[in-house]
């Protein structure tokens, strides 16, 4: 019998659970053997699945191409849908299993609508309709809070994403908390509900805003500041406690899953970091409650928006699309995305397609 992976051991002895951030085919076997119980997918993720695999659907890719009256934005959500549907049908048995609390794959909304109360709404119904363990992924505006509870209110699972504040998970929380209520009061069971932490992406943004107000942080303290806002949301919102499951995406290296493993939480892992995450030497510890040196948050507090990021009243509801950070990935979730996948060619139809 081959030795227990680093990932096995997370999911076995923590209460750390993982999800495979990727909607490539071929990756998805290998993540389920090494303890994956979930897949996160994004407009990024899916433009990359389709160039990839899409050969795999190659005959429902076709008839959708003969579908002429379809928009692009129509037909990008349906290839969406494709590869959401092979990755939940994959996921069943681990639903089944855990009758419902694991096993979800994630269907994320058009990013270019994340202020569209109706757009997205309509868009989290369809979705709805993929699958059982379909969770609909709405950004964390203001927009797509309402929406959210909308969700809530007619059994929906949501998870919420374009999110790497503090104030973003405590409304979230707070929100889900009403909508259960609400449930609970009318017989009903809440669904599911996640509230991600884009932890590198909030990495990234504060290591370019230092270097432009010329901060006096260094890479280390950097490093410490996305920890620190998940172990500060974790604290403050009891998360799964109060039932809503916190997710951290967007690593950018071991030491994330490192500095966060033990923690009830989910980390969506990427292929590029289970690699990592795979090859020996990774220290099997359970770091969720080291926090961080007092002295590198001092520091951090220099940076006004990490201050806005880490701080409960950091941000009102009102200013989560205007965050800086917010903006950046919207734009990126479209352009390199939503976009690619409105623009898909299946490279078997030939230059004919192309062209029209």
């Amino acid at each position: 019998m081959s030795a227990e992976s680093y990932l096995q051991w997370l999911a076995r002895a923590t209460p750390t659970r993982w999800w495979h951030d990727s909607g490539d085919v071929r990756e998805l076997d290998e993540a389920l053997a090494h303890g994956a119980s979930g897949v996160t997918t994004n407009p990024i993720l899916v433009a990359a699945a389709l160039a990839s695999s899409g050969v795999c659907w190659r005959r429902a890719v076709d008839d959708l191409f003969a579908e002429t009256a379809l928009s692009a934005s129509e037909r990008a959500e349906q290839l969406a849908a494709m590869v959401v549907r092979h990755a939940a049908e994959r996921l069943k048995p681990v639903f089944d299993r855990t009758q419902g609390r694991d096993g979800y794959v994630c269907a994320q909304v058009n990013p270019a609508q994340a202020a569209d109360r109706e757009a997205m709404w309509a868009t989290a119904r369809r979705f709805r309709s993929l699958a059982p363990n379909v969770t609909v992924k709405l950004p964390a505006t203001a927009a797509g809070l309402d929406v959210m509870e909308a969700c809530l209110d007619t059994d929906i699972p949501v998870t919420l994403t374009v999110s790497f504040t503090v104030p973003q998970v405590m409304e979230i929380a707070r929100r889900y908390n009403a909508a259960a209520m609400r449930a609970r009061h009318a017989g009903r069971v809440p669904p599911p509900c996640v509230a991600v932490i884009m932890i590198g992406r909030l990495d990234d943004y504060l290591r370019d805003v230092a270097a432009d107000r010329r901060a006096d942080v260094t890479e280390a303290d950097i490093r410490q500041a996305g920890l620190a806002v998940v172990k500060r949301a974790a604290t403050l919102c009891g998360t799964e406690e109060n039932g809503v499951t916190l997710c951290v995406a967007a690593l950018r290296g071991v030491h994330h899953m490192t500095g966060l493993a033990g923690g009830r939480l989910i980390m969506s892992v990427h292929p590029r970091y289970q690699r990592e995450l795979l090859a020996p030497g990774v220290p099997r510890e359970e770091g969720f409650s080291r926090q961080a040196p007092a002295d590198a948050l001092e520091r951090l507090r220099s940076i006004p928006e990490f201050v806005r990021a880490y701080e409960p009243d950091g941000l009102r509801p009102d200013e989560f699309l205007s965050f800086g950070l917010t903006q950046r990935t919207l734009a990126q979730f479209v352009e390199a995305g939503w976009s690619l996948i409105e623009r898909y060619q299946p490279p078997w139809r030939g230059n004919a397609d192309r062209a029209s």
